[in-house]
């Protein structure tokens, strides 16, 4: 039995403010060969998920906010957002599941926030063509700040109106 509980959500969030992409995961699936790839994902503010998708091979994406808020954003293939939800607990808003294929990231809002995801297995590294060209890549930190806190705005406005 596998106990999801307070403790390892506060261990998985110090491993992740102590690592340099921000984020950490803890696997529930035995080997990366598993049919069902479950994860706790301990994330920061700052921590950069660039535009991406799962399709070739295609992958539905389910995530629970266990602790914390994020904003998801939803892209076209030009990388016009086309929807952003916060997705926060505290707020009544507790997860999603996303298409195959379908662009999409998130904004990390809280910090020690923590995501239970759910994906078929099994794990299979994003390719190229699952990385959007159109966003700024991991690597370029500057440029991704940058665009995190463009598209946070982004978001901001249109909750707005």
């Amino acid at each position: 039995m596998k106990i999801i509980n307070k403790a390892l959500l506060d261990t998985v969030s110090a491993q992740a403010v102590g690592n340099a992409r921000l984020r950490m995961n803890y696997n529930f699936h035995e080997t990366l060969d598993d049919p069902l790839n479950r994860l706790l994902n301990a994330m920061e503010p700052n921590s950069y998920f660039p535009p991406h998708r799962h399709l070739n091979p295609d992958r539905e994406e389910l995530f629970l906010v266990l602790r914390g808020g994020v904003v998801v954003f939803i892209f076209n293939d030009e990388g016009v957002i086309v929807s952003s939800t916060e997705i926060c607990p505290d707020k009544g808003v507790y997860g999603m599941e996303i298409e195959a294929g379908v662009w999409h990231s998130l904004v990390v809002l809280e910090s020690q926030t923590v995501v239970y995801e759910v994906k078929r297995g099994p794990y299979a590294p994003l390719t190229h063509e699952n990385v959007a060209k159109w966003a700024p890549t991991p690597d370029n930190r500057l440029d991704a700040e940058a665009y995190m806190e463009k598209i946070l705005s982004i978001h901001r406005k249109s909750k707005q109106k």
